[in-house]
């Protein structure tokens, strides 16, 4: 029996676009738009959504029944993966990064994993780095049977041109359009849909090793997904606060002071880092005195 397309799930689409007033913003002559992609929906929200929805319709039209994607022990990813599964009938396998954790209680992300039926396999953090060699995928077709593979953050080219939906939903609608990032799919795939004199700005959240690591990763995606290079967009780095899910008083003090201001919820792992670099970038000057920033929220809380 082939899985139903993600569809059937009803996402909310194009997702709300409002307007903050800050005063941050406005006296820089800035203005400032979110996009609230937190809203498509309630098990799979924001770039989540966009990422996996093309890979999901490839899955269900080739009558796969089964996904496996690899992930941290936070990530949203999986999580998205495993709600997926529950919700359109797939069987899911999450790999996740740290054999370490095989014999301790669930934490709550992996909990809610479990819950929608994802089953756990738990490697070191060696076998993990090992995620796109064909011996390791071999041996993880031997003991979970056949399946479709989708990597880690749900970023390969059907990804991308899922985002691209995003910078065409944005089209006419701001100058600059930032997203916070992982593994670089939402913003390989914004920057392709937005119109001529937009840009696409990426926030990085995870501290790497090497700076044009991200960079690379964005350019090899587009070029995947489109062919070559797509889009005007750059990268804002020093605003990842230490690295993934990595967090300061600092930051949670401008994240608790935004909600409280806005009353908007601010995901801290991705969203919080993304604002603060936004509020940092006008304060500095980097956006001209007239233009309007979008900052797109992709998850919640």
């Amino acid at each position: 029996m082939t899985s139903p397309g993600p569809r059937a799930l009803r996402p909310r689409l194009p997702s709300p676009l409002q307007p903050v007033d800050d005063d941050r913003f406005a006296r820089h002559g800035v203005r400032l738009l979110v996009k609230r992609d937190d809203l498509i929906h309630p098990d799979l929200p924001g770039n989540k959504w966009r990422k996996l929805a093309p890979n999901l319709r490839a899955a269900a039209e080739a009558g796969d029944h089964a996904l496996l994607t690899f992930g941290g022990a936070y990530s949203n990813h999986l999580r998205a993966t495993a709600a997926a599964g529950r919700l359109l009938g797939f069987r899911t396998v999450g790999v996740v990064r740290g054999d370490e954790l095989a014999g301790a209680p669930l934490n709550w992300s992996l909990a809610r994993c479990a819950a929608d039926g994802m089953v756990l396999h738990f490697v070191d953090r060696a076998t993990y780095r090992r995620a796109s060699d064909p011996a390791f995928l071999a041996a993880l077709r031997d003991r979970f049977g056949a399946f479709r593979l989708i990597p880690e953050g749900g970023s390969n080219a059907l990804a991308a041109r899922g985002c691209a939906e995003l910078g065409r939903e944005l089209r006419g609608q701001a100058d600059v359009v930032a997203v916070a990032c992982g593994t670089g799919g939402t913003l390989a795939g914004l920057a392709a849909g937005l119109g001529p004199g937009q840009r696409a700005l990426g926030v990085p959240i995870l501290k790497g090793g090497d700076p044009h690591f991200l960079h690379a990763a964005v350019a090899d995606l587009q070029h995947a997904a489109f062919g070559g290079p797509r889009g005007d967009w750059s990268l804002a780095a020093d605003f990842h606060f230490g690295g993934y899910a990595r967090r300061t008083p600092e930051l949670d003090a401008f994240a608790d002071a935004f909600e409280e201001r806005h009353g908007l919820p601010v995901e801290r792992v991705y969203v919080a880092k993304l604002l603060f670099a936004l509020t940092a970038l006008v304060e500095r000057g980097a956006f001209p005195s007239g233009s309007t920033v979008a900052a797109v929220v992709t998850g919640t809380p």
